[in-house]
């Protein structure tokens, strides 16, 4: 008992390194010539709980060690003696067991390779066919993704567990014994959902079963994956009735990437261009219009559709873009009301927020004039525009307007021109409006545009610090679909949000960017008055609880971004 003991002791020196000090002293794991497999993954499991480290680190670890641990004489080998600790693994409860059989058996990959231990893999490999039967003789409760995971490591076939039923007579009734045993397990893994596994196995075994039930089971759990290898193994029919289920679903993505993986172009002649248009329609809702345009790639049916998702936005500029663009005839222009696309969807206008003017701003005296308005007003709501950029990875542009609007009127800032023209002038007109105490100023997700005017501008001091604060989007909980839900939702209609991605950086901009541009900020001071002056009661109590006056930030500081070029 006391050299059990001794041993433990030695065998806990793990956990000093679990504790991070890195030093790993003599221990029972470094000579396994006379550790049981039952002591060997009792101390595993020790080790594991006295662990301070977060799990995954501990697992690691221990996973390391495992396979030092191997090339220090197991006996009677290192695949077997780990198949051995697995039998004993089982009985350590489902908390431990899993992870610690994953564990053991990915400790042996490294150990393939030594020669010496050819004999040992010939031996293990009956017993993890052994362990499949018991298995399937319940006489095991490891967890079935485990049995899978040894089948593929040991790289076990039909006739290897047709020789452990019949011995050395194997026969055609064996391997046909072996099949059936195989099939009722692969049953046993669709039942408990585990159809990775049952795909798996169906491959090891080339055992093709069951129909289009278990297709539909598979994409009824939203595992695709699993059901695009099992078509794939299953031949073609299997994987035309999966992309016709994609294209029943509408997953027209999933639909066009099996098609063309597996040349069905025949088969599915319009499933290339439902994925191209489903992928410019998306394109479209985003705002990404000359990604959208990129896309069509000159296809003229493309473009046509594109120019009726551009009318159907009512985007009435970006339809007579494209058809001048690329010459397309034959579209009739619907004439819209204020505020209303060419569906009969309605927006907010600039004349349903009863705002008197848009004023460009772009040269000092326009600054001043501005300036001079807005620090005469108590409520302010304020925005930023950009050129979106597409390239994946690279800088974001600069940012190239600020609106702040008033109640009745809306500046836009021309920050490109003023920055280059009247870099000092700016700085000192915007830090006097940004670091008022007198003005309230009004956001939606303040800190993207206080990110960006900090990259875009970071020399100028006005964007260093900001006085009085309130970001809209805080006030709500939850709040779907932007700025624009959230105006639909207090006001009774959204934003048209189609020229959000469009060229910021473009001058002149069109009467329409401006227009988007105004609203975007105008609309923060209407939905702020209407909350704060909705009565005690009636249908919008949420709105009446909302303690505005909390989330209003006083002072905020940022730091300046270093100057890395």
């Amino acid at each position: 008992m006391g050299d059990y003991r001794g041993k433990l002791r030695r065998g806990n020196a793990i956990e000093e390194y679990l504790h991070g000090k890195g030093v790993i002293c003599l221990h029972a794991f470094s000579d396994l010539s006379h550790i049981s497999p039952a002591t060997f993954v009792y101390l595993l499991k020790e080790c594991y709980i006295c662990g301070t480290h977060k799990a995954t680190r501990k697992f690691r670890v221990l996973q390391q060690q495992v396979s030092r641990a191997l090339y220090h004489g197991p006996q009677p080998g290192p695949f077997t003696f780990i198949i051995q600790c697995l039998y004993i693994v089982s009985l350590l409860g489902p908390n431990h067991a899993d992870g610690f059989s994953h564990m053991l058996i990915s400790s042996l990959r490294n150990i393939r390779t030594l020669k010496s231990v050819l004999e040992d893999f010939s031996e293990a490999k009956h017993l993890v066919v052994k362990l499949f039967l018991d298995k399937f003789a319940c006489a095991i409760t490891d967890d079935e993704s485990i049995v899978v995971k040894l089948l593929e490591e040991f790289d076990v076939e039909l006739k290897d567990i047709g020789d452990a039923i019949c011995g050395s007579e194997l026969n055609n009734g064996c391997l046909d014994r072996a099949e059936a045993y195989a099939k009722q397990f692969i049953s046993g893994l669709i039942e408990s959902k585990s159809y990775m596994a049952a795909v798996k196995l169906s491959e090891r075994f080339s055992i093709q079963h069951s129909g289009e039930s278990f297709l539909v089971k598979m994409m009824q759990c939203n595992q695709f994956g699993t059901a695009e290898r099992w078509a794939t193994f299953m031949g073609k029919p299997m994987i035309c009735l999966l992309v016709q289920k994609y294209l029943d679903m509408n997953l027209l993505k999933l639909a066009y990437d099996l098609v063309k993986g597996n040349n069905l172009m025949q088969e599915f002649p319009d499933v290339s261009h439902l994925y191209k248009e489903s992928s410019l329609r998306k394109l479209a809702e985003r705002g990404c219009w000359d990604v959208a345009e990129q896309r069509a790639n000159n296809d003229r049916e493309l473009l046509e559709f594109l120019v009726y998702l551009a009318m159907e936005a009512g985007y009435m500029e970006k339809v007579d873009e494209l058809c001048e663009r690329y010459n397309l005839d034959g579209f009739t222009k619907v004439v819209s009301g204020p505020g209303e696309s060419s569906y009969g969807v309605y927006y907010l206008d600039l004349k349903k927020l009863n705002m008197d003017d848009i004023i460009w701003v772009d040269n000092i005296d326009g600054l001043l004039t501005a300036r001079n308005y807005i620090e005469e007003c108590k409520i302010v709501g304020i925005d930023c525009e950009w050129k979106p950029n597409y390239e994946r990875g690279s800088r974001p542009n600069r940012v190239s307007i600020m609106q702040i609007a008033s109640e009745v009127r809306v500046f836009i800032f021309d920050l490109i021109k003023l920055y280059e023209d009247e870099p000092e002038a700016l700085g000192s007109c915007l830090r006097r409006i940004l670091c008022s105490s007198n003005i309230l100023k009004l956001g939606y997700n303040l800190q993207c545009d206080l990110n960006q005017l900090s990259y875009s501008y970071g020399n100028l001091e006005c964007f260093d610090s900001y006085i009085m604060l309130l970001d809209i989007q805080k006030l709500f909980k939850e709040p779907k679909g932007g700025l624009s839900g959230l105006a639909k939702k207090i006001l009774g209609a959204g934003l048209n949000k189609t020229r959000r991605n469009s060229n910021w950086e473009q001058r002149p901009l069109s009467e329409n960017q401006k227009e988007y541009a105004a609203l975007d900020a105008a609309v923060l001071v209407r939905i702020f008055h209407h909350v704060r002056q909705q009565p005690q009661s009636g249908a919008n109590k949420e709105w009446c609880k909302i303690e505005w006056k909390s989330h209003i930030e006083s002072r905020i500081s940022r730091r300046r971004p270093t100057n890395t070029s």
